[in-house]
């Protein structure tokens, strides 16, 4: 099959970011669903291989996924416009949803209109978790690595990156080195530094050009989320916390609760949880300016954020196949996407406790940390809302469009009722 025309590109990269609710895992079940199962415009093994080197990087992995796709299809261009639809939608809800906020307060008819949506998407990353887990481990010592990565990183808090690169250390020296297929010449060293000088000054001058030319709160924002954009490994839940005290007890740019409702809307809008910055960054240039100040810090905040994304994966897309014709770092990478189911699974048990409980604990003991729901607190309404979902998904293998908007609609009505 040629490469899809630009229609095509639109259209599917497009529903791809309206859909794309709930967190990076139920983004990977979606995209993999669109551009896997429902059309070949990737393989299994791109599509595994290129999640396992998304993982690696710093920033949010379903963005770079989606622009990797985008890269593969139709280059450079097709990898900017898969990547600006994937963040361009729930960036337009997020701003409008923080103007209202700092306009009128908490939305609570919003969260009543995504509860549906938010219970529809517990029910399609359990479905996609199993798909992907089928695919992903092959043989004792993969399920060995998906286990220990879960119970690393829900249990006893290991560091995301340690675990994706103990895994790809295992699967370095346990794979026999020899040859296989011979692999494509990679990019030109010129064509490589061309596109780090290319993305880093697309990335950075307007930082350079926000301290010179407007001191206050807009450089300060570009500063600081830049940095975030360079440590933010493992996604958004691993740079929550320490993103949270930077902007509230350090900065000061908004109070606990703000930051709560921050986290609330992101959790129930489309588009990857990393775009809590955009909203964080309005309010810091609403308190400081108004709404067009906000407006502009929310910008500001987004083009630092994901830059870098693009930066990242077009100067190593051209390696990834490369990569998979070498025996050891193939191996590599294929124990890291073993490790990513764990960490899939983690993030879906995290999402779904959130969604179905409106308090979650942290138990310690030693060097356990254990997630715990508060039983009185449970759903019922959203846990009936799944039940349906699950029904219409899973048994009458409804398309997932109609069912989001079914789900939504009962859950706005839902929330009205009850």
């Amino acid at each position: 099959m040629g490469a899809p025309d630009w229609g095509q590109m639109t259209r599917i990269f497009g529903r791809i970011g309206i859909l794309s609710f709930g967190g990076p895992a139920a983004q990977i079940a979606v995209m993999h669903r669109e551009l896997v199962e429902d059309r070949p415009w990737l393989t299994e093994d791109q599509y595994l291989r290129a999640l396992s080197f998304c993982m690696l990087l710093p920033g949010p992995e379903a963005m770079q996924l989606a622009t990797y796709a985008g890269w593969r299809l139709r280059g450079v261009p097709g990898g900017v416009l898969a990547g600006a639809l994937f963040v361009l939608p729930g960036a337009l809800v997020m701003l409008a949803l923080a103007a209202l906020y700092a306009t009128y307060g908490a939305l609570p008819l919003f969260q009543a209109l995504f509860l549906g949506i938010k219970a529809t998407v517990v029910i399609i990353v359990i479905e996609a978790l199993l798909k992907v887990a089928r695919r992903a481990l092959h043989g004792p010592d993969r399920w060995a690595i998906a286990g220990l990565s879960f119970v690393g990183i829900f249990a006893l808090g290991v560091p995301f990156p340690l675990l994706i690169g103990l895994a790809a250390l295992y699967g370095y020296l346990t794979t026999a080195p020899g040859s296989t297929a011979t692999a494509p010449a990679p990019a030109a060293k010129p064509r490589l530094m061309r596109t780090v000088l290319i993305w880093g000054a697309l990335w950075l001058a307007p930082v350079a050009a926000l301290t010179i030319l407007a001191p206050g709160i807009l450089p300060q924002l570009a500063l600081f989320f830049s940095k975030l954009a360079v440590v933010t490994f493992g996604g958004a839940y691993a740079v929550l916390a320490y993103m949270t005290q930077e902007v509230v007890t350090i900065r000061g740019w908004l109070s606990t609760p703000e930051m709560m409702d921050a986290l609330g809307l992101a959790e129930t809008t489309p588009g990857p949880l990393i775009l809590v910055t955009e909203f964080v960054g309005f309010l810091a240039g609403f308190k400081a300016g108004g709404l067009w100040l906000g407006t502009l810090a929310a910008l500001v905040t987004l083009w630092v954020t994901f830059m870098p994304c693009f930066l990242w994966i077009f100067a190593g897309a051209p390696f990834i196949d490369r990569l998979a014709t070498l025996p050891r770092l193939s191996g590599a990478l294929n124990c890291v996407t073993a490790a990513v189911v764990g960490v899939i699974l983690n993030l879906s048990i995290w999402f779904a406790l959130h969604v179905f409980f409106t308090q979650v604990t942290t138990w310690r003991a030693g060097p356990l940390r254990l997630a715990l729901p508060d039983p009185q607190t449970i759903e019922p309404l959203t846990l009936a809302l799944a039940a349906v979902a699950a029904g219409l998904l899973l048994w009458r293998r409804w398309p997932l469009l109609p069912v989001l908007a079914l789900m939504a609609v009962a859950g706005l009505l839902g929330g009205v009722l009850s």
